[in-house]
Parts: C-alpha cells; structure tokens; sequence
C-alpha cells in the first residue's frame, strides 16, 4: 500500500517494484529505461492490462434476435515501469538531483518530462545568494 499517490508499488512479474510510470507508450519506456539502468536501476516493464469496461447492451434487431455486440477498439499498447527499488520515488529523485543524464548533467524536471533533449542543470536558487549579504 502506497503511502501517497507519489509513492507507490506494486508486483510487476513476480517482482516488488516502485512504480515509475504507468500508462507509458513504448518511446517513454525506452527513454525511462535508458536512463534508470544508467543510474544503476534494474527496470522492470509489464504491458499495462487493459481498462475494465462496462459489458454492452444487447442489440434487438427487427426480427427479434439478438445481434452481436460490435468489437471493442483496441487497447492501446501502454507500459508500466517499475524498478526493483521499491522505496524508488521519481519525485524524490528529480528534485533531490539524484539522477544523472549519461554526459553527465543533473537530470532536471523538463529533462524527465522529454520536454527538452539536453538537461541543463542549473545552481539550486539556494546557491545562487550573492555574496554580498
């Protein structure tokens, strides 16, 4: 049982895990892996089960008979990843700067989100008091 939302695990394959990401789509989980395994992370990744739909209504059609409910759509094809460091937080670790990008810079919040390609890892505001104070 999770303590909050931003800590949660779970078995995936047999193994206890915490959660990284749910709902990933296979070019996140590519991503994630890369850089989990870098920092020394054992990845684990579980296609995610498809969502619990309610069952359709049966169709009448003129003659009485029952008609087949039409297929479902198909699920699309999500991810949940996991490390086998079950105390593993991602909020934790982007904020406490304890992941690092392969060239070596900090792995920062627009980093982890891939909203930019390079982690460009700043002082923390705490380190940037002039010293003239």
């Amino acid at each position: 049982m999770a303590i909050n939302k931003n800590h949660e695990f779970e078995e995936l394959d047999g193994v206890k895990c915490g959660i990284v990401e749910k709902n990933a789509s296979p070019e996140r989980v590519a991503f994630l892996k890369k850089l989990l395994e870098y920092n020394h992370f054992t990845v684990v990744t579980v296609p995610t089960p498809p969502p619990k739909t309610a069952a359709a209504p049966v169709v009448k059609t003129e003659e009485g008979a029952d008609a087949p409910p039409p297929p479902p759509p198909p699920a699309p094809t999500t991810f949940t990843v996991g490390v086998t460091d079950y105390t593993f937080n991602p909020i934790n670790a982007i904020f406490g700067r304890l992941l690092h990008t392969p060239d070596g810079h900090v792995v920062t919040l627009a980093y982890w989100q891939q909203l930019e390609t390079v982690s460009h890892d700043e002082l923390p505001y705490y380190e940037n008091i002039p010293s003239a104070l």
